[in-house]
């Protein structure tokens, strides 16, 4: 397993294309490590971010992915089927096969994890113990990974798994920030939010979440087999904090916010994979939620926090919501704690 051999630093990443997949595998660049990564246009790959060591081929191979992650410490698991088609049937295939390349290479895994494991039941403050009693069929695969996850953890793989509230970042793509509160491309004239005041809500900014994995990966050697942390994130406390962050960013103190179309989602989603896996999250918005993140300070003493009027101008701005010279002037000054 990994720590009884001489660490190389060299890390494989799968779904490096991808948001979290990707900030991971930028970020252990900037660390000094060799990323590798994984892809099945490996040389399209190349020509849009030339610093990685792509390789050609697919996660759902378990040759590819074995070939792949020869010699490395590290296999960040963040991949996902493109555009969430055929997700029940290949997400833990590929899981698998990641499992078996660490077990073969002595390396550890590192998942970036969700809340969608978790069922009402264990809302309103969410600990890591919490019991996992998920509501959907993407929570009851998701709770499987994290069981297969533990097997191999006591098989000997170490395990990181980093939960989060709803991702939203730069880059950061199928999330609620970008395709509910607003429209990629076009100046935010309103904002469609899903919850309703007085409904806590967790979000988490794709960077920080990035920073957060890594720095624990540089504490792999003091870590348990099984290492799994919560971040606090940004939490909107009431409901109504993410939409005046976005008002003061953008200028607009009266911009309106109006409810979510849930209706729109419902009509849609037999036509697009990603609607019914929205709809079947809904509970997410009606529920209050809080992730308390004692454990994770205990390892870092900090959690990485970038303050929400940067975090939320940055992703305007990759969003093509705002010019990147409106977003400079806003945000002049702002130090990111990470």
């Amino acid at each position: 397993m990994a720590g009884t051999q001489e660490r190389t630093n060299i890390a494989l990443v799968l779904g490096a294309t991808g948001g979290i997949g990707g900030a991971v595998a930028r970020g252990l660049n900037r660390r000094g490590w060799q990323v590798r990564a994984l892809n099945r246009n490996a040389e399209r790959a190349a020509q849009a971010e030339p610093a990685f060591d792509w390789r050609q081929g697919d996660a759902m191979s378990a040759h590819d992915v074995h070939a792949a992650a020869e010699g490395v410490d590290l296999i960040v698991h963040a991949v996902n089927p493109p555009g969430y088609r055929n997700w029940g049937t290949l997400v833990l295939p590929m899981l698998d096969n990641t499992i078996a390349a660490a077990k073969a290479e002595g390396a550890r895994i590192l998942l970036p994890g969700t809340i969608y494991n978790f069922g009402r039941d264990a809302f309103p403050i969410l600990t890591e113990d919490a019991p996992q009693n998920p509501d959907t069929d993407k929570g009851l695969i998701r709770e499987e990974m994290e069981r297969r996850l533990k097997d191999a953890s006591e098989a000997g793989v170490g395990v990181i798994i980093v939960r989060a509230g709803d991702f939203f970042g730069p880059g950061a793509a199928n999330n609620w920030f970008s395709q509910g509160l607003v429209r990629p491309g076009k100046p935010v004239t309103a904002i469609s939010y899903p919850g309703r005041e007085g409904i806590a809500h967790q979000w988490a900014y794709l960077p920080d979440v990035a920073e957060t994995m890594i720095r624990l990966v540089e504490r792999t050697e003091s870590l348990p087999h099984f290492a799994v942390y919560h971040m606090r994130g940004f939490l909107d406390r009431n409901g109504t904090e993410m939409a005046a962050a976005i008002r003061r960013v953008v200028g607009k103190p009266a911009l309106p916010v109006r409810a979510f179309p849930w209706w729109l989602i419902g009509l849609a989603s037999p036509f697009v994979p990603l609607f019914r896996e929205l709809r079947k999250m809904r509970y997410v918005w009606r529920e209050p939620l809080r992730m308390p993140n004692e454990r994770l300070l205990a390892v870092l003493g900090e959690e990485p926090h970038t303050p929400i009027d940067e975090a939320v101008a940055t992703t305007l701005k990759g969003l093509g919501c705002m010019p990147v010279e409106t977003v400079a002037s806003k945000t002049s000054g702002v130090r990111v704690l990470a």
